[in-house]
């Protein structure tokens, strides 16, 4: 750091306590006083407000102070309009998808039409390249964090066990309906990488478990037809 010259957004959240703060405050969308943030982090008050000042200084939060008729005005921050979160934590996008879960009724028009969508979205994402199907799919649900498993299936068929669901928090809200559009993304990617193969079964498990399975059909004869 230059002399004189104030620590930028990245140099002041490279302390973890303002790491955690402005984490922390982001994640609530709302403001938030130094006593709660505190009991938030486990410190002292005084401390806290040590490091919110910093943040503030460097324009990643904002202050909105109330006097009070005896002792220290009382404040309360936020996080400042016009400043992203600086590659730290947020868990805005998360947040999001969980409010938008929740709007969309389980019914089974609105689940067919989530499958619809969700089945555009998947063919946009495929990406086929060289080798075989399978290993193409494997690589697109990896990339979007499944961390999917190939296992053992009759002839002619490939079984995949995702041990991971990134959408774990919206599926908390509306499983139905996140399973829904999950099972539309997968017949999507099929669309894209092995067009001549069949999705035969969906299972959705817990999402805070993992370990949803998808069975598919015709996948091999498809990866020869497209090597």
């Amino acid at each position: 750091m230059t002399a004189g010259r104030p620590d930028g957004p990245r140099d002041v959240l490279a302390q973890p306590t303002r790491s955690r703060l402005f984490a922390h405050l982001a994640s609530l969308g709302r403001p938030a006083g130094t006593r709660e943030l505190a009991a938030e982090l486990g410190r002292h008050p005084s401390g806290v407000r040590v490091h919110l000042e910093r943040l503030h200084a460097a324009g990643l939060i904002t202050r909105d102070r109330t006097p009070e008729t005896v002792g220290r005005p009382r404040d309360r921050w936020s996080i400042a309009s016009d400043m992203l979160p600086g590659g730290e934590p947020c868990d805005a996008y998360p947040q999001l998808a969980r409010w938008l879960a929740r709007t969309i009724p389980a019914r089974q028009a609105r689940l067919r039409e989530v499958v619809r969508a969700g089945r555009e979205l998947g063919r946009e994402v495929s990406s086929p390249g060289s080798g075989p199907a399978d290993e193409a799919i494997g690589r697109s649900l990896t990339a979007l964090g499944f961390a999917p498993q190939r296992h053992p299936a009759p002839p002619g068929r490939v079984e995949f066990r995702l041990d991971n669901c990134p959408y774990r928090e919206a599926a908390r809200d509306n499983q139905p309906v996140v399973c829904a559009l999950h099972r539309g993304l997968t017949r999507g990617l099929l669309d894209g990488l092995a067009p001549r193969a069949r999705l035969t079964s969906f299972e959705p498990r817990d999402p805070d478990l993992a370990g949803c399975r998808f069975e598919v059909s015709g996948l091999q004869q498809a990866a020869a037809t497209d090597c």
